[in-house]
């Protein structure tokens, strides 16, 4: 597989702020992205929607952990499925764009569902090396493709993605540089579908949670307003919004009765809850 490129105009990591962020992830081993990944072989780096099956936690001690685990990747995937569902249709010949493509689980979904091209783009090059180390084993190398590349600046031709999708990503970078980069690789009638966590205009400002949840991934939660203005400043139209907020709160309980609970669980919990955070996707169409 080849993917067309311009040169990028600037360096992967252009700033002190994405070079921490990279060291973050080029860092983490967090078990509850690779425990969860090692249930199926379908590494995710966001979180899950849906009612969990309360008999997850009545089961036997010797196997209550490894049931709890399997149910929160269960969880997660029915999120990668919701968001690649509004992506619409797209053809076996198309292609794809993962912007902060983690360890490629959704990407493999991309592909395994639509048959096309699929690149990946992350900051963190220990993610890019084993995601693509996925793709070979998985036997798709030909078709899933990761680069170290920055989303603000890809290096992939104009007009050359049917869709993009960001999967909890877009609190690392400024909108309306994500989307301009975005609205140049997309041409007229192509989707972008964002799944992200936004803090509340009408409650007015971070909370102390939000605030909390920030300093923990060395984020920077936009406000919901933010996502509309970009997006409309770029030539994209929302088509969905869908608040998954409710949907994303039994997650995040059994979450927190886990093992691999991190502790940022009840900042989120509280968040949702106080409805100073919302969980949104929004699918929106270029003009």
């Amino acid at each position: 597989m080849t993917t067309t490129h311009h040169v990028p105009a600037q360096p992967v990591l252009r700033t002190a702020y994405q070079r921490s962020v990279a060291t973050y992830w080029n860092n983490e081993k967090d078990p509850v992205n690779l425990r969860l990944g090692d249930v199926d072989g379908l590494y995710h780096h966001h979180y899950g929607i849906g009612d969990y099956d309360p008999a997850v936690l009545d089961g036997p001690p010797e196997g209550r952990e490894q049931a709890i685990i399997a149910e929160m990747h269960r969880l997660e995937t029915a999120q990668a499925d919701v968001l690649l569902d509004h992506l619409g249709e797209i053809p076996a010949g198309g292609g794809l764009m993962d912007g902060g493509s983690g360890r490629g689980g959704t990407s493999f979904m991309a592909n395994q569902r639509f048959g096309c091209r699929v690149d990946g783009v992350s900051i963190s090059e220990t993610q890019v090396e084993f995601a693509n180390g996925q793709a070979n084993e998985r036997g798709v190398a030909d078709q899933v493709q990761f680069h170290f590349r920055n989303m603000l600046d890809t290096g992939f031709e104009t007009g050359s993605m049917n869709a993009i999708w960001t999967n909890e990503t877009t609190m690392y970078v400024d909108l309306y540089d994500l989307y301009d980069e975005f609205a140049r690789l997309i041409p007229f009638g192509g989707r972008y579908v964002c799944v992200t966590g936004c803090y509340n205009d009408v409650t007015g400002g971070r909370s102390k949670a939000v605030s909390q949840i920030d300093q923990h991934y060395t984020c920077n939660i936009h406000p919901r307003s933010k996502y509309f203005e970009a997006l409309a400043a770029n030539g994209f139209v929302p088509i969905n919004v869908v608040d998954l907020t409710a949907a994303t709160i039994p997650y995040w309980e059994l979450r927190a009765k886990s093992e691999v609970a991190t502790g940022i669980e009840e900042p989120f919990l509280t968040a949702y809850r106080e409805g100073s955070f919302h969980y949104l996707l929004i699918a929106a169409d270029r003009i």
